[in-house]
């Protein structure tokens, strides 16, 4: 059988043969279709890119109904338990595993790279002092373009290189010190004797103490959360990295919008929507209450369901084992009892589990985030730091793909036709009087 689709217009009788390649049908092949020689062409529409891809990307791989998540074809698991962050950031970005020599090598120019302008310092500090540090985050990368003119040559791949190594490393300064900014510290600069998370957690914490040593087993376990949130495939933040990428702009300000998409509470904020949930309900025996609300449409049950996945977020599943080994150091979240209760519940129950309602990544993310010791206003900071290995890796695979043009998306447009223009004092109506009659 030939790999093609036949599609037949029944407006003209025509039938048409459109070539399947990779288990999709280019929209381009559509324009062909048409009802005469003035027609623009068919157009496929599909508000929020439910079932179109706009890629062919070798980074991430997701299968939704079976919940597998791999990076350059490793599993999420295995990468979660076996590697580091920086290992899983080198995968992503160059396709492949490093040596022991390279991982060495990569890690060593992310840790001289780690501080950064005095003039960052200065910006940041005429931030309101209760600024969000997302908002400042998103406005510091963006400057950072500003510090790195040669950042421009993206065609380069040397510069390019250069970049993804300062960005990499500096992101987690750049967070710190928003933290440090809304809690009134003095900013502490990187310790190049520390690890990529030892380092953040140095940065972010450290007072008065000559070194800063963090429990292994908080440092172990950001480094996991890091691994699990390094990518996701062509998500919204992602879709905007390749997107604004896409007019050849430096990568600081293409990862600056990046990350203003993950700043909108349904995406890097949903954690943080989970614990004003876990703490709205309020003890477990209100659990069985609430699901019933819930069900009834009185409520929404967050950090569970996904566009992606239609089984258990396999990245949920580690981060819930991460969990007890935080809790162990930290003390037990009291929100914990009612997230297990709840997540106990909803996995026997009919209406959640015929809507393939199951846990995912931000049901247990934002416990582990606020055991140690984070405001919720920094959980889309978090998300961003490990991310940035993600955006950059699909912005590299994007600026040398010779398919990828400017994004241009096509629209439907559903507007008034052509109208004349009216003197202002023969309208009767003003546009308000209009909006309050509808």
């Amino acid at each position: 059988m030939p790999d093609t689709l036949t599609l037949t217009d029944n407006r003209t009788g025509l039938t048409y043969e459109v070539p399947i390649e990779d288990g999709a049908v280019r929209a381009n092949a559509l324009r062909q279709i048409k009802v005469d020689e003035a027609d623009f062409g068919l157009m496929s529409y599909d508000p929020a890119f439910l079932n179109t891809a706009s890629v062919r990307s070798a980074v991430t791989f997701i299968d939704g109904d079976v919940g597998i998540l791999r990076y350059r074809g490793y599993p999420i698991e295995q990468l979660a338990t076996e590697s580091t962050y920086l290992e899983t950031a080198f995968l992503l970005l160059f396709g492949e595993l490093p040596t022991k020599d390279e991982l060495a090598r990569f890690e060593h120019e992310i840790t001289f790279h780690t501080f950064v302008h005095e003039n960052v310092k200065t910006l940041m500090t005429g931030f309101r002092y209760d600024a969000h540090p997302m908002g400042m985050f998103v406005s510091v990368v963006a400057a950072l373009g500003t510090l790195y003119p040669e950042a421009a040559k993206v065609d380069d791949p040397d510069v390019r290189l250069a970049q993804v190594i300062r960005l990499i490393a500096k992101v987690p300064t750049i967070a710190a010190w928003s933290y440090r900014h809304n809690k009134g510290l003095p900013f502490v600069y990187p310790d190049n004797d520390l690890g990529f998370a030892e380092n953040f957690l140095s940065m972010m914490f450290k007072m008065a103490e000559p070194k800063y040593e963090p429990d292994p087993a908080l440092v172990r376990a950001l480094e996991v959360l890091f691994i699990l949130h390094a990518d996701h495939e062509q998500n919204c933040s992602a879709n905007a990295m390749r997107a604004i990428g896409s007019s050849k702009v430096d990568p600081y300000s293409a990862l600056a919008g990046a990350a203003a998409a993950l700043y909108g509470p349904l995406h890097g904020g949903a954690n943080e929507a989970v614990l004003r949930m876990l703490a709205q309900i309020g003890d477990v025996k209100n659990v069985p209450e609430f699901v019933e609300r819930v069900k009834s449409g009185e409520g929404r049950l967050m950090g569970f369901g996904h566009r992606v996945y239609k089984n258990y977020d396999p990245r949920a599943k580690i981060i819930k084992e991460t969990a007890d080994s935080v809790f162990e150091v930290t003390g037990r979240n009291p929100l914990l009892d009612i997230a297990l209760e709840l997540e106990k519940i909803a996995l026997e129950d009919e209406y959640f589990v015929s809507r393939k309602l199951y846990p995912n990544v931000d049901f247990y993310s934002g416990l582990i985030y606020q055991a140690l010791g984070l405001p919720t206003a920094m959980f889309p900071v978090l998300f961003a730091i490990p991310r940035t290995a993600g955006w950059l890796a699909q912005w590299l695979e994007g600026i040398v793909d010779p398919e990828q043009k400017i994004a241009r998306p096509r629209q439907i447009y559903i507007g008034a036709d052509e109208r004349p223009y009216v003197p202002i004092e023969q309208r009767s109506a003003g546009v308000r009087d209009l909006v309050a009659a509808s």
